[in-house]
């Protein structure tokens, strides 16, 4: 990959942390952005940004919200590629407080695209979401599949990103490229994701709570598997699809500059089975709290990554044995446990 000139959003969260240092490892220079907001404990977000520097590296603390500090950051920085990876997450933190997605994932997703297509960014990278799926049941999920029918108001505005970006793709020839991450997890990992949660309870010897009566199925795909997925499409940009069709529309490309992926691990595993790889790395058993499905959660998501593999020649490596052998490593690690 030839080096570029990146502009990392979210860069003192999960994913961003571990994509900047990969391109700051590959000789791009990185300039990083982030609101450090207390979503969860800013200490974890200072001390993901603790691990970035050098002379190919700079850091913003600036809000998507503010679209003119943002329009500024990226005139200035003449960007090759906007890796756009900051928002609101999760499920169930959007049925309490909604408009912290309305401000992220909309207004600042929108301001994003803005400076893009102001400031000759050749390349828009953003995260979307297995979430986007909602009501479908047919698996394994693919991009080709209509997903009108999100369950929670998360998965709307991750819909609403893709919808936004193909405007701008058509409007105005910007090249968007749209993953939807599918359960990413491992070190440095967030704190309100299941197997940091689980973790974190055995440890304590208290209780997990397991929903659905422990009969969920996830895609858990490991960090570096998504961050290769990444790394890999940075100077891809997305193209037109010349046999698109209108009148038979495929919801996964465009004629317009547009492209989504998938990017999991295409091996659902039932939450019993990670609970138990979890208590084989600790080295405890957990005590099991069976609940009902949670409001706006989904019982199964299983990614298919056939587009992403025939473009890119992706292929996830990682096994969630060890993923979570890994993960549990860490977490004794930062967390002195």
């Amino acid at each position: 990959m030839t080096a570029s000139r990146i502009l990392v959003t979210g860069v003192a969260g999960f994913i961003g942390n571990h994509v900047a240092l990969r391109l700051l490892a590959e000789g791009h220079a990185v300039t990083g952005l982030d609101n450090v907001n207390a979503y969860y404990d800013p200490a974890l977000k200072e001390a993901r940004l603790a691990r970035l520097g050098g002379p190919g590296y700079a850091f913003h603390r600036l809000d998507l919200t503010d679209g003119v500090r943002l329009g500024a950051l990226v005139e200035e920085g003449r960007f090759d590629c906007v890796i756009h990876l900051a928002a609101q997450a999760g499920v169930r933190y959007s049925l309490t407080d909604p408009h912290a997605y309305a401000a992220s994932n909309l207004t600042g997703f929108l301001n994003v695209l803005e400076a893009c297509r102001h400031h000759g960014v050749g390349h828009l990278i953003y995260a979307s979401s297995s979430s986007v799926y909602g009501a479908v049941t047919a698996m394994p999920f693919s991009i080709h599949q209509n997903v009108d029918h999100p369950v929670s108001l998360y998965a709307a505005t991750k819909k609403a990103n893709e919808l936004m970006a193909h405007s701008y793709s058509h409007l105005y020839r910007l090249p968007t490229t749209g993953l939807r991450f599918f359960t990413v997890y491992g070190p440095w990992g967030r704190p309100d994701m299941a197997l940091y949660l689980f973790t974190r309870a055995i440890l304590a010897g208290e209780p997990i709570d397991v929903f659905n009566g422990g009969r969920m199925r996830r895609d858990f795909t490991y960090i570096d598997d998504v961050v290769e997925a990444i790394v890999r499409l940075v100077d891809r940009p997305a193209s037109g699809d010349p046999a698109w069709d209108g009148r038979a529309p495929d919801p996964g490309t465009s004629r317009a500059p547009y492209r989504l992926y998938n990017v999991g691990n295409s091996t659902p595993v039932e939450l019993t089975e990670m609970i138990a790889l979890l208590e084989e790395a600790l080295g405890r058993k957990a005590q099991v709290n069976l609940l009902p499905m949670q409001p706006g959660d989904v019982p199964e998501t299983f990614a298919d990554v056939a587009d992403l593999a025939r473009d890119v020649g992706f292929s996830p490596r990682t096994p969630l044995a060890t993923g979570i052998a890994r993960f549990v490593a860490w977490y004794r690690d930062y967390h002195r446990a």
